[in-house]
């Protein structure tokens, strides 16, 4: 089939490389236009392009794909199909009504159930114990289009943004390739989704890193493994920022406020509402090296009743 594919984030990356092992013939490749990165800002390609160019596909970058001068060239192009994994930009009406079947979406939950940009992290950081990846028609909403296929998988209760992320985008390009093997044996169903079910996923902004310890450890943790790596989880330490890496939620009843810090036998706790403590085992201090929680002690005599995020 030939098809038309627009992705940027290393989640995109195995679908696109399905489809070139499955023998679609692949027109060009849309991704973002390289961005700044890193401390020296230099321009950097996107994991979709750099897996694109290796295979030897076109790539496109446009600013806005919903130029006149884009969406004629697609016109030009003729795909039956166009792919969608994470592409980054909204794709507007003129475009969905090119190819013959449609666009596909590979989004990385059970919609209707965490709509929009961060599905991943937001079904981590619920608490949820199972998501999994929705091959979708593209419609003029937000991820309402109807349902061709759905792969759930167990969220596994210590697992990060993204490990979960590897296990979903590999799942996704599989049940994308299915998903096409329906559509040219004209055995494709499309499923409406249930409105009244839906729930969303925002974008992540940097404050929901911030930590209220009054919630329960257990939703601490949850949120600390779904915003790694960024926003992370962080709070302040004698008024400088502290950044928590990892972990582990335990029972604790204790009369002190949230936030107050237990030190005993070379651990370090804080205590958090509902009758729970975090113990940390790996943090960073700013302008400090990320060291396990062993070493921070070395350099840091707790003071009783010294709490954090105060």
């Amino acid at each position: 089939m030939e098809i038309i594919f627009l992705g940027t984030p290393e989640f995109a990356v195995p679908s696109l490389k399905a489809l070139a092992g499955a023998g679609h013939k692949i027109q060009g490749v849309f991704t973002q236009p390289d961005r700044p990165k890193g401390r020296g800002n230099q321009l950097a390609a996107s994991p979709v392009k750099e897996a694109a160019s290796e295979l030897g596909f076109r790539v496109l970058q446009p600013e806005r794909i919903r130029r006149p001068e884009q969406v004629a060239a697609l016109v030009e192009l003729k795909p039956e199909l166009m792919v969608v994994v994470g592409y980054g930009q909204i794709i507007p009406q003129a475009i969905i009504d090119i190819p013959a079947h449609g666009i596909l979406n590979v989004h990385a939950s059970l919609l209707p159930k965490y709509r929009g940009a961060a599905p991943i992290q937001w079904a981590i950081a619920n608490g949820e114990t199972e998501t999994g990846v929705t091959i979708m028609r593209i419609d003029a909403g937000l991820d309402t289009g109807a349902m061709l296929a759905q792969n759930s998988l167990t969220i596994d209760p210590e697992e990060t943004a993204p490990e979960l992320s590897k296990r979903l985008a590999e799942a996704g390009a599989q049940l994308l390739l299915k998903s096409i093997k329906r559509i040219e044996n004209g055995a494709a169903v499309y499923t409406p989704q249930d409105n009244t079910r839906a729930t969303y996923a925002p974008v992540l902004k940097k404050e929901d890193g911030r930590i209220d310890w009054s919630l329960p450890a257990s939703v601490i943790h949850n949120r600390l493994r779904g915003f790694t790596p960024w926003p992370g989880a962080y709070t302040t330490f004698r008024s400088q920022t502290l950044r928590i890496y990892d972990a582990y939620p335990l029972v604790r009843q204790s009369s002190d406020e949230p936030g107050t810090l237990e030190s005993e036998k070379r651990t370090l706790r804080v205590i958090c509402g509902h009758n729970s403590a975090l113990e940390l085992k790996e943090i960073q201090l700013e302008g400090k090296k990320r060291v396990g929680v062993d070493a921070f002690l070395n350099g840091h005599n707790m003071e009783r009743g010294e709490r954090l995020g105060g």
